[in-house]
């Protein structure tokens, strides 16, 4: 029907803009987002969920709690751990490499350590890296209560050192600072009391040695895998 000439002329509306529905994927694109550029202590539901243009109670239909969107970060970040397929022959080298590659992924993502600390990774891409990671130990014949008790261990170690990492990067230090801080402690050791501290001060400064690179990381990794290598039972 024809609009009546005394009627007036309703402006149209304009069109809403259809917003991309809201899914788990999403979520963690955007917790991740805020991961990298404002740092872990910053992600919380109310942050993403502004990141997403939407109400926080939008993403409880998705994600629990900010514990399991903790889970989904460490999930996400463990896409990018290579493990080799388990050789018997080279199996310690391997499980090095694993713990490498772990290290590499937490690094690329400053604050995803946080986020491990604490929780036993349930997600699948986690999961899939434990199971890699068993089976170098198995093939390796490291007993199975030896090797259930490791891959806690070695997923410890390489959470701490990048969350120690990820604290001292958020200083905001330089290399010159980390320079002037270790050579700063070498001196505080070497003036300890030498009848109190007589070793400290003799290992002053083996003690800050390797500060600046990755010596005290594969100090550690030669010290886990030599130790899981001695488990293994001797050739009948």
């Amino acid at each position: 029907m024809n609009q009546s000439p005394w009627q007036p002329i309703s402006p149209e509306k304009p069109a809403r803009p259809v917003r991309t529905p809201l899914n788990r994927e999403r979520i963690v694109d955007a917790a991740m987002r805020v991961l990298l550029d404002q740092g872990y202590e910053a992600v919380s539901m109310r942050k993403v969920a502004q990141a997403l243009d939407t109400g926080p109670a939008s993403l409880y239909a998705h994600v629990a709690n900010k514990r399991e969107l903790d889970q989904l970060m460490v999930d996400r970040a463990a896409e990018g751990i290579v493990v080799p397929a388990a050789d018997p022959a080279k199996w310690q080298e391997q499980l090095k490499d694993g713990m490498r590659s772990m290290l590499k992924v937490m690094r690329a993502y400053p604050g995803v350590a946080r986020a491990a600390i604490g929780q036993v990774p349930l997600g699948e891409r986690a999961m899939a890296s434990t199971e890699a990671m068993l089976a170098i130990l198995k093939a390796g014949r490291v007993p199975d209560q030896a090797a259930a008790w490791a891959i806690d261990m070695l997923s410890l170690y390489v959470t701490a050192v990048a969350f120690e990492e990820s604290v001292q990067g958020a200083s905001g230090w330089t290399l010159e600072d980390v320079e002037g801080f270790i050579a700063g402690l070498r001196t505080y050791f070497e003036g300890l009391p030498v009848d109190r501290f007589p070793l400290t001060v003799a290992l002053a400064g083996a003690l800050v040695a390797g500060s600046g690179g990755d010596e005290r990381f594969e100090f550690g990794l030669e010290v886990i895998v030599g130790g899981l290598a001695a488990m293994v039972p001797a050739d009948q």
